[in-house]
């Protein structure tokens, strides 16, 4: 298991959290709240096949979104960030490209 973690700083994280998981509730396996959210990532899904599996957590601070990344190894977990910070981006638009400093964690 791999495991990374990014601290994005912005005002909206309770924004952009639900706005991504109210994305991908139609094609994955998806839990939120305004302050909490997983999006689980199956190698074989209802749309077909993603280019990896494993599970994003989203918490929505004060002053940041904090996102983490738990794949089956580190080539998953990679594509996932890559996935997850191109999709806030587009709902942050306004403020894209959003500062993503993955470490793992």
């Amino acid at each position: 298991m791999t495991t990374s973690t990014a601290r994005v700083p912005t005002a909206h994280a309770s924004k952009y959290l639900q706005q991504l998981c109210k994305h991908w509730q139609h094609n994955l396996s998806v839990e939120f709240t305004p302050e909490a959210g997983t999006i689980t990532f199956p190698r074989e899904g209802r749309s077909g096949s993603w280019p990896s599996d494993g599970v994003a957590r989203l918490a929505a601070e004060v002053d940041a979104l904090v996102v983490t990344i738990e794949a089956s190894g580190p080539e998953h977990a990679e594509v996932l960030e890559g996935v997850v910070q191109r999709h806030l981006d587009r709902f942050a638009f306004r403020e894209a490209p959003l500062p993503f400093d993955w470490r793992p964690a």
